[in-house]
């Protein structure tokens, strides 16, 4: 029997509809389906909306993406443009082919 695949919980941090919230959202999106499809669990905050949410995460910066799942916690800051440091900072492994 396979081990079932952890659900990865990420929590993206962001104030309004900013160019660079705008973008870590997009690029997370894709990164996500890309690489843990069907095994992921995405909130998207909104600190504007939101701002007592901060404190829980520690957010000093936005954007901030928060691995909740699988531990140890992760963040990431920044518009996640560049992909390879997202799949290494949240410790993301490419999925193996299936034979």
């Amino acid at each position: 029997m396979e081990p079932k695949e952890e659900t990865w919980e990420l929590r993206l941090y962001v104030a309004g509809q900013t160019p660079k919230s705008v973008t870590a959202i997009s690029n997370l999106k894709k990164y996500c389906e890309e690489h843990l499809k069907g095994r992921y669990q995405l909130e998207v905050i909104d600190l504007l909306k939101h701002p007592q949410l901060a404190e829980g995460d520690q957010i000093l910066a936005i954007p901030t993406l928060v691995r909740k799942v699988p531990e140890p916690i992760r963040k990431i800051i920044g518009d996640l443009s560049n992909q390879e440091r997202v799949l290494v900072g949240l410790d993301i492994k490419p999925l193996e082919p299936k034979i």
